[in-house]
């Protein structure tokens, strides 16, 4: 497909959860929990996805994928233990990768890379399967434009090597502390991968989650504050 415009958009949908526009009109999903308090009304209805990727298996965000890529037969990319699961349930368009791989999907390469967190798929409060292992994601759209996709994870020192290898332009980060790094840590990770434009994510779901964007632009250094792109749920934003 032939591109039609330069910008990626990008849409919060609560949670984790975000729908990516290429500039060749591919819509990709990622860790698409979309029942989350903070969904916008009926976007689990979404009528076209091309691509759908899961970080790992918790159910906050491996959430409605298997529904929605029996529904729009949209590729479903995870770590091998979450594509095993996912077949489970009938996904058939469902491709199984690790750490490191790179794949192309109709003029998108994504790369899988580390996540530092517990990963186990569960179910209305039980662990039904083992998850592999927690993941982020780069994804390098047709236009050029790198995005990072970090998943739940805390700090890790190698994140600077994501931006060295990769060079995001965009990073998408969690913010709201207990299951995650907290806007401190989120602020360190913005200095190791050094991205054009930061995002927050996995934050304000849930009482407990208490890091904010607000709190997050505080801890950032002065150049960086100015990259800081605070999105409200359901509200789009073009890069």
């Amino acid at each position: 497909m032939t591109s039609t415009k330069k910008s990626v958009q990008i849409t919060w949908l609560g949670h984790s959860a975000f729908k990516c526009e290429s500039p060749s009109g591919r819509i990709i999903l990622i860790d698409p929990w979309l029942e989350n308090p903070k969904a916008p009304a009926g976007a689990k209805d979404i009528p076209h996805v091309d691509l759908i990727l899961v970080t790992h298996g918790h159910s906050d965000h491996i959430g409605n994928a298997a529904e929605i890529a029996k529904r729009t037969n949209a590729t479903v990319v995870s770590i091998f233990e979450v594509y095993l699961y996912l077949t489970s349930l009938g996904v058939t368009n469902a491709i199984g990768m690790n750490k490191g791989g790179t794949l192309d999907v109709a003029g998108i390469k994504v790369t899988m890379v580390d996540a530092k967190h517990s990963c186990d798929i569960d179910v209305n409060g039980k662990v039904v399967a083992p998850g592999g292992e927690a993941a982020g994601y780069v994804i390098q759209f047709e236009n050029k434009l790198v995005l990072y996709h970090a998943g739940d994870t805390s700090l890790f020192g190698d994140m600077k090597l994501i931006g060295k290898l990769y060079k995001p332009d965009i990073a998408i980060l969690p913010i709201g502390d207990l299951y995650t790094m907290g806007p401190r840590e989120a602020a360190i990770a913005c200095d190791l991968i050094k991205p054009k434009t930061i995002i927050g994510m996995h934050y304000g779901t849930f009482a407990a989650l208490t890091g904010t964007p607000q709190m997050l632009r505080r801890h950032l250094h002065t150049k960086m504050k100015k990259r800081l792109v605070e999105l409200a749920p359901g509200v789009s934003v073009s890069i």
